[in-house]
């Protein structure tokens, strides 16, 4: 797993540490749940379009798979 470095003020690491703290959690693990959560609620559009569309009684799924829905990285 690959290791980051990133650079914050004094007040905003120690308020990071805290949080972290409350959770029970070390600061690794919390600034990657942090990121992690961050990056998952960017859903891919077409995705959102498609489960919002399940609440309408005449929607049908694609026939064929929507381009750009996949996790391309």
């Amino acid at each position: 797993m690959p290791t980051l470095q990133f650079y914050v003020p004094d007040d905003v690491a120690d308020a990071l540490r805290a949080r972290a703290e409350e959770r029970g959690a070390n600061l690794s693990n919390y600034l990657s749940e942090i990121v992690v959560r961050h990056l998952r609620r960017d859903w891919p559009e077409a995705w959102v379009d498609t489960a919002a569309a399940a609440w309408d009684d005449e929607w049908r799924p694609p026939e064929e798979p929507v381009a750009g829905g996949g996790d391309e990285g």
